[in-house]
């Protein structure tokens, strides 16, 4: 086993209203596993109250910066713990989403689409799954191409939607025509682990995606969407030996916005198993 050198770079905390854990104890596990870092990434408020029942409120922003900053003194010289954020788009929110991003010093900040919401759902879904999928592709290159993120996060999510009308190959011309835009601005696409336990049972993206943002030369940034402790650089082994299978060589993490990036095998020897994984290899 090697030095620490990788960082969880998506989890989340209490104050999404469907998380549970405090930043410390997500700090914990990922010191278990072998973590240099952790970058807390919550889901960001909205205006007018969209979605407030699975994100933090405006005037809840501040509580957030100080629980974060609270556990990064409690793990000082353990475990790297930086303030981030997960940050919805759609067109029209970018002026809020600029203002809300310089409200601290952000190391990450993730754009997510999140077509599944009531909000977005009730202003865009005209009824046909394909046509939705076409559009989330769509906002998905628009929300690399606004230059307010780092990373885009879980960037096939659309596919959980509706699982009856995912067809690769029929919204695959789609899919390009959106990398090509994303790859032209240089922000990374996440591999995120915890499609594994949703609907169609794959990381988002799923692996010709995948192989299509290698293609590209889009850089890749782990996370493994923590809404629990436990969960913290969960199958982050099984992604890494996917993307090396692939042909990545590297993976990548942001710490002050700033994109950096560790060789693959560095971050396979680094990584210490899971608590039960050692259960059951002990069994």
């Amino acid at each position: 086993m090697s030095a620490p050198v990788l960082y969880e770079s998506h989890s989340h905390t209490p104050l999404c209203k469907h998380a549970v854990g405090t930043p410390a104890e997500y700090a914990a596990v990922a010191e278990s596993r072998g973590l240099k870092g952790i970058i807390i990434t919550c889901h960001g408020p909205l205006p007018d109250g969209l979605g407030i029942d699975h994100r933090m409120a405006p005037e809840e922003f501040d509580r957030y910066v100080e629980l974060v900053a609270a556990a990064r003194e409690e793990f000082a010289g353990r475990v790297d713990v930086r303030l981030g954020l997960e940050s919805d788009y759609f067109p029209g929110i970018e002026a809020w989403a600029e203002k809300l991003h310089a409200r601290a010093p952000l190391h990450h900040v993730l754009g997510s689409v999140h077509m599944q919401v009531g909000h977005y759902r009730a202003k865009y879904f005209t009824g046909d799954p394909f046509t939705y999928q076409k559009l989330y592709f769509q906002h998905l290159a628009e929300s690399a191409e606004t230059g307010l993120f780092d990373t885009l996060a879980h960037p096939d999510l659309v596919k959980n939607d509706s699982p009856g009308n995912w067809e690769f190959s029929r919204i695959e011309p789609d899919i390009v025509r959106a990398l090509d835009r994303i790859a032209r601005t240089g922000v990374a696409m996440e591999l995120n682990t915890s499609g594994l336990l949703k609907s169609v049972p794959e990381m988002n993206p799923g692996p010709r995606m995948l192989g299509m943002i290698r293609e590209r030369g889009i850089p890749v940034v782990l996370g493994a969407d923590a809404h629990r402790p436990s969960r913290v650089a969960d199958r982050y082994e099984d992604a890494l030996r996917m993307l090396e299978a692939l042909g990545f060589r590297t993976v990548s993490f942001f710490l002050g916005r700033r994109r950096q990036e560790v060789p693959i095998p560095t971050a396979l020897a680094s990584l210490r198993p899971a608590p039960d994984t050692v259960a059951t290899a002990a069994a």
